[in-house]
């Protein structure tokens, strides 16, 4: 994918300022959907998505036993899964992670129990033998996964979709802005991270705290990357106050990462590994972006002019 990186943009007409930042913010995010549409078309994601559909998602239940078992994990699969499908072996001395797995069976159509359980119920279903009955999970059983930082062998593709540039001066005002825009910012070494594979995380704080809202991010060596992550997550502050509905704040996702788009890219950053963070996360149309043209472009404003105030400092 060809990088997007461009030269810092510079508004210093008063009288033509705001016209400029909307047009500037609309091209971008005109660009943005293009670049989306692209990477969904790219031998790099095809290969990544069928990867991905290769795992299972798991039950709450599950999520919960493996984070309780290993809190790192982040791709888990069985044994003869690891070796079969992804050429990867698990390394010896290995401790399991064990999640329930359902027995698939001939269900009885009427109290859903296999033929067997069937006979000792007093369900009188028996419009169809039960040689016709269909399979379903009548029960569940503990079974053995592995994370992959228990195996070892063929690499498992990645998307690269870090922020590439100089940002060494630009991550400090980028940090300071958090104070304008109402949330706490805190830099957390990666020995002392416990948000798993996650870059960084928002969540809203006590009522007793001066702020709303705090957010984490993963110290990196890269500042670009640390801004931008860091940009999204202040979007997220912004976009989602109070936005309690599951399906939206996904959608939201999509606004978190189009508003780091333009904010990075009016700093001069390569933002083209957004579109491909984009494609993996929305199911829709790449135009969702311009359908919310009006949320990320007052966002990216917002976030912009909190920047720009630190800088002037």
């Amino acid at each position: 994918m060809a990088s997007n990186t461009s030269s810092r943009v510079q508004f210093t007409s008063s009288d033509t300022r705001s016209d400029e930042m909307h047009r500037t913010i609309e091209q971008w995010a005109e660009e943005l959907v293009k670049d989306v549409a692209k990477a969904k078309t790219s031998e790099e994601f095809q290969t990544w998505l069928d990867v991905q559909s290769r795992f299972h998602d798991y039950s709450y239940r599950n999520t919960l036993l493996i984070a309780r078992q290993c809190p790192e994990a982040t791709k888990v699969a069985g044994y003869r899964t690891w070796q079969e499908e992804f050429d990867r072996q698990v390394q010896d001395g290995e401790q399991a992670i064990w999640i329930w797995a359902p027995i698939i069976a001939r269900q009885c159509p009427g109290c859903g129990n296999s033929p067997n359980y069937h006979e000792n119920t007093d369900c009188e279903y028996d419009e169809t033998p039960p040689e016709e009955w269909s399979e379903g999970p009548v029960a569940f059983k503990p079974v053995p996964v592995f994370d992959i930082s228990q195996t070892e062998g063929r690499p498992l593709p990645e998307l690269d979709t870090e922020a590439r540039g100089n940002a060494t001066d630009l991550f400090p005002a980028v940090t300071g802005a958090a104070d304008t825009l109402g949330v706490k910012v805190a830099v957390v070494d990666p020995a002392e991270w416990d948000h798993g594979p996650a870059e960084g995380i928002c969540q809203p704080v006590d009522d007793e705290d001066e702020y709303d809202t705090a957010i984490e991010i993963r110290a990196r060596e890269s500042t670009a990357a640390m801004a931008a992550v860091l940009i999204h997550e202040y979007a997220h502050a912004l976009l989602h106050n109070g936005v309690t509905d599951n399906p939206e704040r996904e959608k939201r996702e999509v606004e978190a990462e189009a508003v780091a788009y333009v904010v990075g890219r009016h700093f001069g950053l390569d933002m083209s590994g957004s579109a491909l963070y984009l494609a993996s996360w929305q199911s829709d149309k790449p135009e969702t972006v311009l359908d919310r043209l009006d949320r990320i472009s007052r966002t990216a404003t917002e976030v912009l002019e909190a920047v720009k105030e630190y800088q002037r400092r």
